[in-house]
């Protein structure tokens, strides 16, 4: 099973998951899995159809906002979007976790909704380092 680190009461950020952990996410109370990988990205990996398929089968909501390298305005935003408006906990996964949290915590900074010092804090809790992506 892979590690879901809880980032705050909302969001929680994970390294790859299984379509196993799916129906785990749920028994823990997630509503929306948010899939940061882009297919394709490693042999082995299952594509985002299939966590999509697994998420509807547990009664989950799914979204598939890939992030190569460092994540874009548009995908900062549309992240953002989908988390405000899910309707519980939100459990982001990529590779490593790294490109989850880093698209929630700029969306976070750029939109005012918490500060850098905040979000430097909850990443490192998390066992993140933002300092160096976060605007000053």
């Amino acid at each position: 099973m892979s590690q879901f680190r809880r980032v705050t009461d909302q969001v929680s950020v994970s390294p790859q998951i299984t379509l196993a952990d799916v129906d785990e996410a749920a028994r823990q109370g997630f509503r929306l899995i948010i899939n940061n990988r882009p297919d394709g990205e490693e042999p082995g990996q299952p594509p985002s159809s299939q966590f999509e398929a697994a998420a509807a089968a547990a009664g989950l909501a799914y979204v598939h906002i890939p992030v190569t390298g460092g994540p874009t305005r548009q995908q900062v935003e549309a992240q953002r979007q989908v988390m405000a408006e899910a309707d519980g906990p939100v459990l982001a996964f990529c590779r490593s976790g790294t490109r989850s949290i880093v698209t929630w915590s700029l969306g976070e900074a750029l939109s005012g909704a918490q500060d850098r010092d905040a979000l430097v804090k909850l990443g490192r809790e998390a066992g993140y380092d933002l300092s160096g992506v976060l605007p000053s």
